[in-house]
């Protein structure tokens, strides 16, 4: 059974959605991310993706308070990410709540660093975060493609000990157009064991279904949910048949 991980993305501490990465394409879904994340709990939802974009932009934690505030009044395990950069970005993340964080940019750029994060706290707590454009790994909030291809990427990483990776087509993020079955395909064949999360693109439950078919461990979806095209009611049922 595929796990469905909600996305909460944080702007001004209000629950919102870009396309494909766009800050300029934004669209407010809720000022009060804590009443969302309860919604998803309520349905079933063990677990959340949230995402800082203003720490993305900032290149430092930014939205603690809220990750704060939904760690301590649901249940929802929580992974967290945007913008976290040093070892202070990670301590405040864990302490506000997070059992797990998220790291894209910074396992590009400071290896070493997320080497260190991995040796630390476990690859049990620290998930690759590996969005790519055409294959190819984009950072900083994608608004830069590295010249590093997904496969080998992913590959530096396992090699050392990372056991989770979130996965999003950039072109396909937030474009509800379907997921990108060919690059989990690719992926999956390549890392059987890997516990791979994929993001962007999914518009109905038929796209989720899909990728439970394909033994795709996890789904994150934000904007189908938010839009009405997965409703609180089928994943209800869907956790339901699934316990």
């Amino acid at each position: 059974m595929i796990t469905i991980i909600p996305a909460i993305d944080l702007i001004d501490a209000k629950c919102v959605r870009l396309s494909q990465g766009d800050y300029n394409q934004k669209t407010v879904y809720n000022e009060n991310p804590l009443e969302v994340a309860k919604m998803f709990e309520d349905a079933g939802i063990t677990r959340l993706h949230l995402v800082d974009l203003d720490g993305a932009k900032a290149k430092h934690i930014v939205n603690h308070k809220v990750l704060e505030l939904i760690a301590s009044k649901t249940k929802l395990v929580i992974d967290f990410g945007g913008g976290l950069k040093s070892d202070e970005d990670l301590r405040v993340a864990f302490e506000s709540g997070a059992q797990m964080v998220t790291g894209g940019s910074i396992a590009v750029k400071d290896r070493d660093t997320f080497l260190h994060w991995i040796e630390t706290y476990g690859s049990e707590k620290i998930i690759l975060g590996a969005d790519a454009k055409d294959k190819m790994i984009a950072v900083s909030g994608w608004q830069e493609v590295s010249e590093l291809s997904i496969l080998d990427f992913i590959e530096s990483y396992t090699s050392k000990g990372i056991r989770q990776v979130i996965s999003t087509d950039i072109a396909r993020d937030g474009m509800l157009t379907g997921p990108s079955i060919d690059l989990y395909k690719e992926i999956m064949s390549q890392f059987p064991e890997l516990g791979l999360i994929a993001s962007g693109g999914i518009a109905t439950m038929k796209d989720i279904y899909e990728l439970d078919e394909m033994g795709i461990p996890g789904v994150i979806t934000g904007k189908a949910i938010y839009e009405g095209r997965i409703s609180m009611e089928e994943i209800k049922l869907y956790n339901l048949n699934n316990l």
